[in-house]
């Protein structure tokens, strides 16, 4: 097997043979930035390939919201019955539902914005949602839990007036993280005490309900047990999530970023990327031939 280069693929660590022959290859393939992080959260058996890099999150950055949301409840700094009035100023593009299908005044429960700015990745729930908690919260805690490069810069749509760090909204827009610190983000949230049990549930139950068919779900069974959150912008598309196997758990990351295809379409370079790492990831611990296996509906 050849080795990939260190200065062509840094942060290639703990690398197992079988994933990196498979996936060192796609990342090299794709015509942008990729960073990949995987780790069998029972075996500790990983996979690292430039997983130490900053790199735009997209809406990726919606699970560290949604993650200090269930806490600061548990705290009782807030309430997921606390009611939220939406306001025609309050509405932003991109995704979601709330911008073109509800009308000013309209009133719902936190815990909804929360379903809305995960399954529906929605831009004005999200900004709801943030109104709640505050952006300052969200990059406090992820400071403190070690992930320093994983930081929410501002509300979605909202970067000239609401950024806490200019400098970082000019370079990774919405958010940044690395590769490696979303996996032990997610192994946190799976393993670790800092999420009390059913504050968990409730936020893998979230992440059960991403409708984002396009990238980690794509090539992959319709029985296996996914919980996760995409991200998408013209340049980047990201993906992190866990996969729940026969033999446990895999925290799996992707980022991509100067992405030549920028395209919304289905088959996005991107995209495909993503589905392609979860893919081989489901065989490789699943301890599967090289056959395709049954893909979930588009």
């Amino acid at each position: 097997m050849t080795l990939v280069p260190c200065l062509l693929l840094a942060s290639v660590c703990a690398a197992d043979p079988g994933l990196e022959a498979s996936l060192a290859p796609l990342a090299r393939k794709h015509q942008g930035k990729v960073a990949i992080a995987v780790k069998h959260l029972t075996t500790g058996e990983s996979y690292y390939l430039n997983a130490d890099e900053p790199m735009p999150t997209a809406s990726l950055i919606k699970l560290p919201i949604l993650i200090e949301a269930y806490l600061q409840a548990g705290e009782k700094k807030i309430k997921l019955t606390d009611r939220i009035t939406l306001h025609q100023d309050d509405k932003v593009p991109g995704s979601g539902l709330l911008t073109t299908n509800f009308s000013e005044g309209t009133t719902f429960p936190l815990r909804d914005a929360l379903h809305l700015m995960i399954a529906h990745s929605d831009n004005t729930a999200t900004n709801l949602v943030l109104d709640r908690v505050g952006i300052a919260a969200v990059n406090q805690r992820m400071a403190a839990w070690g992930l320093k490069e994983t930081r929410l810069n501002a509300k979605v749509f909202r970067g000239s007036t609401t950024s806490v760090d200019p400098a970082r909204t000019r370079k990774y827009g919405l958010g940044s993280t690395t590769a490696r610190e979303m996996v032990t983000l997610l192994e946190l949230l799976q393993m670790s005490q800092k999420v009390p049990p059913a504050a968990k549930q409730c936020i893998l139950g979230h992440l059960r309900r991403c409708e984002d068919r396009e990238k980690f779900p794509r090539f992959l069974p319709t029985t296996v047990d996914l919980a996760h959150k995409t991200g998408s912008v013209n340049q980047a598309r990201t993906d992190a999530g866990l996969l729940y196997l026969d033999r446990g758990a895999v925290a799996l990351c992707v980022l991509s970023a100067e992405n030549k295809d920028q395209s919304w379409r289905a088959e996005n370079a991107g995209n495909r990327l993503c589905a392609e790492v979860a893919r081989i990831v489901y065989r490789h611990f699943s301890h599967l031939d090289s056959e395709p296996s049954p893909s979930r509906p588009r």
